[in-house]
Parts: structure tokens; sequence; C-alpha cells
């Protein structure tokens, strides 16, 4: 795929590709400032720019953005239209796809999965076997852990910890 074609994808990119290159092992935009290993799976949809880093044998595919300083790592995937950014630690074997977003200094991790059109950011952790989803929010220093879940509308703030077999839906 090439500047062009990526363009009408993500149509907010610069003219040209000055300062991009395509990832060795997928084709994926990359740009120059930001860092991914050889062994990471970058699509040719997908985006890593500003000082983001993707390393071991993470992947990004499908439109996915991986931005700012955030980091995904281990084996963990984003995918679909998710978008990472801050200071978002993405890894393990964790899932963030869909239309979800991790931001600030978020965290998901272990074998977590966030997706939908879910939001995990501030300090928050998901980690462990947990899931956000649908259109679920949570922030500030809220920590879901075990097999827990949260989805619908919920809003989980504060410094809640939502673990075991919790189920928060609205």
């Amino acid at each position: 795929m090439n500047w062009n074609d990526i363009k009408k994808i993500h149509s907010y990119l610069p003219e040209t590709s000055e300062g991009w290159h395509q990832h060795s092992n997928g084709n994926g935009w990359v740009q120059d400032t930001a860092r991914v290993s050889d062994t990471a799976y970058i699509s040719e949809t997908a985006l890593v720019y500003e000082n983001a880093c993707v390393s071991e044998t993470a992947r990004v595919s499908g439109h996915a953005h991986v931005s700012e300083n955030a980091y995904v790592y281990g084996h963990a995937l984003v995918s679909g239209n998710a978008f990472i950014s801050g200071n978002a630690h993405i890894y393990g074997h964790a899932r963030v796809y869909e239309n979800a977003h991790v931001s600030e200094n978020a965290c998901v991790y272990g074998y977590a999965y966030v997706y939908g059109y879910a939001l995990v950011s501030g300090n928050a952790r998901v980690y462990e076997n947990a899931l956000v989803y649908e259109n679920a929010r949570v922030y500030e220093n809220v920590r879901v852990y075990g097999t827990a879940f949260i989805s619908g509308h919920t809003h989980v703030y504060g410094t809640t910890h939502i673990y075991g077999t919790t189920h928060i839906f609205e």
C-alpha cells in the first residue's frame, strides 16, 4: 500500500511520506520518530507514530493507531480501529480491538481484553482475564482484574477495584 492509499484511510496524514517508512514485517506505516522492533508486526493499514514503541512479537493490525509515548509489547494485539495513546502500555497477551481507546497512563495486560467502543484512561489497570467492552468507561485509578467484566454504558472511576467474577453493566 503506497502513501496515497494510506492517506485515503487516514486522511489527516501529511501530504508526503517524508519522515515515514514502511515496516519490514507487514508493511505498516511507521513515523521515523517511533520505534518498532523487527519481530513486531504492523499491518499495511496500521500506523505507529510520534514516540510510540512496538516491540517483541506484538501486533498492530487493521486501521489501528499507536501514538504519542504508548508502548505495545510482548504478545499483545491492537487491531481494528483501536487507538493507543499517551503513555499507555499494552502487553502480555492483552487484546485491544474494534473501536476501543486506551490512553493517558492506563495499562492493559495479562490476558485482558478491551473492545467495542470502550475507553480505559487515567491510571486505570485492566489485567488478568478481565474484559472491558461495549461503551464502558474505566478511568482514574480503577483496577479491573480476575475474571471481572465491565460492559454496557457503565462508568467506573475513582479508586474502585473490580475483581473476581464481578460483572458490571448498564
